[in-house]
């Protein structure tokens, strides 16, 4: 009952949905076309507001160019929208909330940022302010990096400042929210399988959080609860938590004795921060409304037009638990792009998502890695690349791999550290031209079906493994580059054979 205008840039998108809105221009997405568009749709001298929630950090940047023009936003202000965007006045925010965040500040050198480190300690997260999709997002371990990185950030860029903050190893989660300036509605908390340092984008998110106990789940409603309330958030939001003090992500064997209805005691050492808060509607909008029921999109959307949560019959909160297990799971066109590394981290570099549903969590998992096309099999050859700082971690995953019947091939320390195992395994030498079996003939003779190559913050390491991650993508098999992804895979490997449920 809402005349609506849609501007969009690619045709595509919209192309099978043309008649969604009353009217849809494709355009580039900059603030002259809109501007354009928006004289071209005023009457009466009334302007039509602008609705920013659904576009992206694009939308969100584009927010502060119509304020600025003197025109009409619905939802959240373009001032609330600032103040999460802008890592200053979103520190002074949330300091003056008493919520904590990972300590850090916000550069425009490189003498401050080298201070900045020094102060609270590598490895440090860096990253320009209002950034899409963790773009240009890295991990430093050392001042050489960060000395690099901020010279190029600030010579592409010098107004915009360089957020250094403190890289915290932790099980991160996230929320989509929905506020409208009294109350605040939770649809559900995610628990991602990977640990912090991995852009949710590119993160298996579980619903509800299986690991997750009562006191952290009370701990990130209050503060989501807080932080919309005191933002003055009308619609959507987004915000990501990184939980320390317990482990990032726990066996399936032992989720599945707590699927989320009665979660444990929590330890007195666990601390709940806030990584950041998107003022919009994020990628998880669409997994989340299909898991808990709740129609999130069309709700937000009311509110923006002046519709309380109350009149449309939800008293805010926390949405009740759903008895499923859902999983989302991130798909990549890696295969599309000749010669482009790829790996995760902060940058997102994901194309698209799948889910899996099911009444717990072995067959949501075993769904989900169907769907994305990273199942693994019973007997397959296994490459393995790890990591210096992984490899103590990975010792039991090695060691289901060879009760699972798979043959191991690894590279030359990893293969070492296996054989001390008294495992049997093939070497294959990382460095090509420096004999055989190298990396790329065990890839491409298809004596393998999978790889796992995680990644320190070295360069050097990143470079060495560039050849074993592209082989792998260009044949399409399985690469993991995350250990807590591999171990997701391979605990699924150990299950039953179809333990899953057709809905």
């Amino acid at each position: 009952g809402v005349r609506s205008i849609m501007v969009n840039s690619n045709p595509e998108t919209v192309s099978t949905d043309f008649d969604t809105s009353d009217r849809l221009y494709f355009e580039p997405l900059d603030e002259e076309s809109v501007r354009d568009i928006i004289d071209n749709e005023t009457i009466d001298d009334q302007p039509p507001p602008s609705v920013v929630q659904f576009g992206g950090q694009t939308a969100i940047d584009l927010s502060q160019q119509l304020a600025a023009a003197g025109l009409p936003i619905l939802g959240s202000s373009a001032a609330a929208i600032d103040i999460a965007s802008d890592r200053n006045k979103f520190e002074e925010f949330m300091s003056r909330l008493g919520i904590p965040q990972p300590p850090g500040s916000a550069v425009n050198s490189v003498s401050e940022a080298l201070q900045v480190a020094q102060n609270i300690g590598y490895p440090v997260v860096v990253r320009p302010s209002y950034v899409l999709g963790g773009r240009a997002m890295e991990i430093v371990q050392n001042a050489t990096d960060l000395i690099r990185y901020v010279t190029t950030a600030t010579n592409i860029d010098p107004s915009r400042p360089v957020l250094v903050d403190h890289y915290m190893e932790g099980k991160e989660c996230e929320v989509d929210a929905i506020c409208d300036g009294e109350r605040v509605l939770i649809p559900g908390i995610m628990e991602h399988i990977e640990r912090a340092g991995v852009h949710s984008g590119d993160s298996m998110a579980i619903y509800p959080g299986l690991n997750l106990s009562k006191d952290e789940v009370a701990t990130i409603v209050d503060y989501t609860t807080r932080m919309g309330l005191a933002l003055g958030i009308k619609g959507l939001m987004n915000i990501q938590f990184v939980i320390l003090g317990g482990p990032p992500y726990r066996s399936p064997h032992l989720t599945q004795q707590n699927s989320g209805q009665n979660p444990g005691e929590i330890s007195p050492a666990t601390s709940v921060y806030v990584l950041e808060l998107n003022p919009r509607g994020s990628r998880t909008i669409p997994f989340i409304s299909k898991v808990t029921g709740l129609p999130v999109a069309s709700i937000a959307t009311r509110v923006m037009l002046g519709k309380s949560l109350v009149d449309q019959g939800y008293e805010g909160g926390l949405w009740p638990v759903q008895k499923l297990v859902g999983i989302k799971a991130p798909v990549f066109s890696m295969a599309k792009l000749i010669g482009v590394d790829w790996h995760l981290g902060p940058e997102m570099t994901s194309t698209g998502e799948v889910m899996g549903i099911d009444h717990d969590f072995s067959a949501a998992l075993t769904k989900a890695l169907m769907a994305a096309k990273l199942s693994l099999k019973k007997g397959m050859g296994i490459l393995l690349s790890i990591a210096d700082s992984d490899k103590a971690e990975a010792l039991a995953l090695v060691r289901q791999l060879d009760q699972a019947g798979c043959r191991l091939f690894a590279t030359e320390g990893t293969a070492a550290m296996i054989a001390a195992m008294g495992l049997p395994v093939t070497m294959a030498t990382k460095r090509l031209g420096e004999g055989h079996p190298n990396v790329l003939d065990v890839i491409n003779r298809d004596s393998v079906g999978a790889v796992i190559n995680t990644l320190s913050g070295d360069t050097s390491v990143l470079r060495d493994g560039f050849y074993i991650r592209r082989a792998a993508v260009e044949r399409q098999i399985p690469c993991f580059t995350s250990l807590d992804t591999a171990r997701s895979a391979v605990e699924s490997l150990l299950m039953e054979e179809g333990n899953y449920s057709v809905l």
